[in-house]
């Protein structure tokens, strides 16, 4: 009896001693699970960090060649590039969008015909759209001059925006077949694309504004020019490459089907998109009726410029996230999904913090990057801490607005981005800057309040978010669009 005593209370020692096979099995899977899906985000956002950094750049070249011919012709070019962000750019960068949702999901479900049919649509309904914008371009002064905008700048804006009518048919078309590969994990080649339009673009500046005598004028054709080699590098790449041959099987006249049921999903991708970008003018607008409006429109015009040039590493990781989320949700994998997001989180906090960090550190000299009198980098130099704190919240809710898209959440997420910026953000920096007497410093905490606000309720959504419930979602949406094949003809 004593033995058996013994090995009574042994066993359960001996037992909790050893591993598990079975668990540690599973630990050792999950991760490389883990380890795969970052491999996976990483190819994929590193050339999109790149190709939006490179299309980014087309314009701020043209700028930057005019900013060499006089005082008026920058002041008309930068308001011209300003009001068609605001009035076409983005437009159609929020319509593309829908195509994450759409094509992102068809491929997971292997419905591959489907992409090509949906980019098709797209193109279709975003050259309808750029018809009434470009009229709109065309009058861009006489909208300038009753928004009360210095006269002679707004005339030049209007020159500036008519030579660039063009390139808001090459955008969109631009945009649909970027979606179109980036939610195949087609990438590489568009960095390509987009690096060699960059080269071209300032060569294509330096002859069209200083040799050609166009001057202004120039640096918007330029625009033209190289959005559209841009396009045509895609078109043949889509063309002729072998990865696309089940994607892109021609032009089809189930393109022009359905129509309705994109627009229901791209006007809230376009409202989510263009929400977030009006309110970010509405400060620099907000600036012009501070005390002293020149210094503080000068440096909001630069926090402006430097938070938009790092946002592009988060909206590289945005892309990312948004294919995998729709391809896992697609192929019915609510699972991959959620590691998916969860993954994509951890690597824009890291991002995030090694943005912070670098932020802080070149406060005192990155002011001198764009002036050389010692106000305005003295004021550019105080406002990077509060710059670095957005930069930081502005990624995560770029990448959570991500995984919404991948889901095909793009009406929600407008409702969030009109109660974040205009029911806080607007508000607040007014509060900050004009109650309280914090200038332009109490109109970027404004933008902090809009993007605090942004984050919690993502970050709420997402914690809530059914994944096997999204998944099914996704099944639904891909079976109620597809086409068989021997009915596309």
């Amino acid at each position: 009896m004593e033995g058996e005593g013994k090995s009574t209370l042994k066993s359960p020692l001996i037992i909790s001693s050893q591993k598990n096979p079975e668990l540690e099995g599973e630990g050792i899977e999950k991760k490389e699970e883990i380890v795969e899906e970052v491999k996976k985000q990483v190819w994929l956002s590193g050339p999109l960090i790149a190709v939006s950094l490179l299309q980014y750049c087309l314009q701020v070249i043209s700028v930057m060649f005019v900013g060499h011919l006089g005082e008026l012709a920058l002041s008309s070019a930068s308001l011209a590039t300003s009001f068609a962000g605001v009035t076409g750019f983005s437009l159609l960068l929020g319509m593309g969008s829908a195509l994450d949702t759409l094509c992102g999901q068809a491929y997971g479900a292997k419905q591959y015909h489907m992409l090509g049919i949906h980019t098709q649509r797209a193109m279709f309904v975003l050259l309808l759209v750029s018809i009434p914008l470009a009229f709109i371009w065309a009058y861009t002064g006489h909208i300038l001059i009753a928004l009360g905008q210095d006269p002679a700048i707004s005339m030049g804006a209007e020159l500036y925006a008519r030579w660039m009518i063009p390139s808001l048919f090459a955008y969109g078309l631009l945009q649909c077949y970027v979606k179109f590969l980036q939610t195949q994990s087609i990438v590489f080649p568009m960095m390509i694309s987009s690096g060699i339009t960059a080269l071209i673009h300032i060569f294509m500046c330096w002859i069209l504004v200083f040799k050609s005598g166009l001057g202004n004028k120039g640096a918007a054709l330029a625009n033209v020019i190289s959005y559209w080699i841009n396009v045509l590098f895609l078109v043949l790449y889509v063309k002729l490459s072998p990865t696309c041959k089940n994607t892109w099987t021609g032009l089809s006249k189930e393109a022009f089907h359905d129509v309705l049921d994109f627009i229901s999903l791209a006007v809230p991708s376009a409202v989510m998109v263009c929400f977030e970008y009006w309110s970010f003018e509405m400060v620099v607008l907000l600036s012009g009726l501070l005390p002293n409006p020149k210094l503080e429109m000068s440096v909001l015009s630069i926090c402006i410029n430097t938070m938009w040039m790092v946002y592009m590493i988060p909206f590289g990781l945005s892309g990312a996230v948004s294919t995998r989320v729709s391809n896992e949700l697609g192929a019915e994998n609510p699972q991959g999904a959620r590691l998916a997001v969860c993954v994509a989180f951890i690597m824009t906090i890291t991002e995030g913090a090694i943005v912070v960090l670098t932020t802080i550190l070149v406060r005192g000299v990155w002011g001198y990057l764009y002036s050389n009198e010692e106000e305005v980098v003295k004021y550019v130099t105080s406002m990077m801490p509060v710059l670095a704190i957005s930069n930081f919240l502005d990624g995560v809710q770029c990448v959570l607005s991500g995984a919404a898209r991948g889901c095909g959440r793009q009406k929600m997420c407008a409702f969030i981005n009109l109660g974040a910026y205009y029911g806080v953000g607007i508000p607040s920096a007014i509060l900050f800057a004009f109650v309280l007497r914090l200038g332009g410093v109490g109109l970027w905490m404004g933008i902090i309040c809009a993007l605090l606000a942004q984050v919690l309720m993502l970050i709420i959504v997402t914690l809530r978010t059914s994944w096997e419930q999204e998944a099914r979602q996704a099944k639904d949406r891909v079976c109620s669009s597809s086409i068989p094949m021997d009915m596309e003809s």
